[in-house]
């Protein structure tokens, strides 16, 4: 990993850059108020975009959403306009929160390179809801990331799902473990490292081997006789969760062989999967599509040209769409600095290259929500729902536009405009 070269020049020379101001209002109950939203275009993510509608919220939930017309506002409700109105947008797939922006030593967990094979390290162990990275993407309307352990070894730990608000961890937690991290191709390779796999054969040989014990802990555990089960092991603990399709194995393969080696290890082992990265996804878009497996792909933005990105492509998204198959997008993992990009962007960009702009704001709100398995509460803007919500002073996706609001939980927690 690259490292800045001092720990106060550069580090001083960033915070003017960004300019970022102290972390912005938090979400709580306790602030909480009645908000009557309202917005010449609002995308409900459930239906076709309302014009001149409105969303009211309480108590933390959206209470109503509709036409301005056919909705009364609450006479205690603070009123709030937009241009456009989103539900929160919802980042796939990140390491901030686990990695921070000073890009040292003290504020990078988000990978442990002492041993190839991790799943038992939590991301809910290392995440830091006041980094200020939580506080840069909240101000661009990302109220919800999936987050934790980055593509660097065989399998490199869990990953969560949070809101980028609240005090503590447990007022941000939506899910404290959503998937373990795997990654196959270079990113997990370490010729060097006689601990870690050196060839591709040799990383899905170590892959299998792993799930192999899990499924010898798993018949070992179920036995009637207590005093022949073995003791509790954290690391097959873990992948007994994943052959038992308690959590899904996050496979960052960004080559067609890698992503078609992942395919046949989830068939072998009848387990959940979801690709990360995979950049030559649209090589084998049948593949993916009948083995059911959703896709959250790449950042558009990403550094590429050489390795196994070469042939990365904007269009991916457009691709995988046309061809079934779900797919999500994500700021991904930045090795340097400004540490993460801003994946309001990269669904930008996706627009630009096949996808309408429905799909690609759905790309970065309740597609990426299904595949996370947190769509029952965020992702669209529906009565019950979590009060998440994008504001936006024109289209999302064109560049002078800026987000001039955040809710989260029912609360404003950003309005300064970006």
């Amino acid at each position: 990993m690259i490292r800045m070269p001092s720990a106060g020049s550069y580090a001083a020379f960033l915070l003017a850059a960004w300019c970022l101001a102290p972390c912005g209002p938090l979400a709580s109950a306790t602030q909480a108020e009645p908000l009557a939203i309202l917005g010449t275009t609002i995308h409900t993510m459930s239906g076709a975009a309302i014009e001149n509608g409105i969303v009211i919220v309480a108590d933390g939930k959206i209470q109503a959403v509709g036409s301005q017309d056919a909705i009364a506002i609450p006479p205690t409700a603070r009123i709030i306009r937009a241009a456009v109105v989103t539900p929160g947008l919802i980042d796939a797939h990140c390491v901030i929160g686990v990695a921070g922006y000073l890009n040292q030593d003290q504020d990078q967990d988000q990978l442990d390179s002492t041993e190839p094979v991790q799943p038992e390290l939590r991301a809910i162990d290392a995440y830091n809801p006041r980094e200020r990275l939580v506080e840069w993407v909240r101000g661009f309307g990302i109220t919800a990331i999936h987050t934790g352990h980055a593509p660097g070894a065989l399998m490199s730990g869990q990953t969560m799902v949070v809101k980028t608000a609240g005090g503590t961890l447990e007022d941000a937690v939506i899910l404290p473990a959503a998937m373990v991290s795997v990654t196959l191709g270079d990113g997990g390779r370490s010729p060097g490292d006689k601990k870690s796999p050196g060839t591709r054969s040799k990383s899905v040989a170590m892959l299998r081997g792993e799930l192999l014990k899990g499924l010898e802990y798993q018949r070992k555990m179920a036995d009637d006789d207590a005093e022949k089960r073995p003791a509790p092991d954290l690391r097959l603990e873990a992948i007994a969760a994943v052959l038992s399709g308690t959590w899904p194995m996050l496979v960052t393969a960004d080559r067609a062989t890698d992503i078609a080696s992942a395919l046949r290890v989830a068939e072998e082992f009848k387990i959940r999967i979801v690709l990360d990265s995979a950049a030559e996804a649209y090589l084998l878009t049948d593949m993916i599509r009948k083995a059911g497996v959703p896709v959250i792909l790449h950042p558009t933005m990403r550094r590429a040209g050489t390795g196994e990105t070469e042939n990365v492509s904007f269009e991916t998204a457009a691709k995988l769409r046309a061809a079934g198959i779900p797919v999500a997008l994500q700021s991904g993992y930045e090795n340097y600095v400004p540490k993460t990009r801003v994946v309001l962007f990269e669904a930008g960009v996706a627009a630009a290259n096949g996808l309408s702009t429905e799909e690609a704001l759905a790309t970065v709100t309740i597609a990426a929500a299904r595949i996370l398995g947190v769509a029952d509460r965020i992702g669209s803007l529906e009565p019950g729902k979590d009060a998440d919500l994008a504001l936006f002073d024109g289209d999302p996706f064109e560049y002078t536009t800026h987000c001039v609001g955040t809710v989260i939980n029912g609360v404003v927690a950003s309005e300064e405009p970006r």
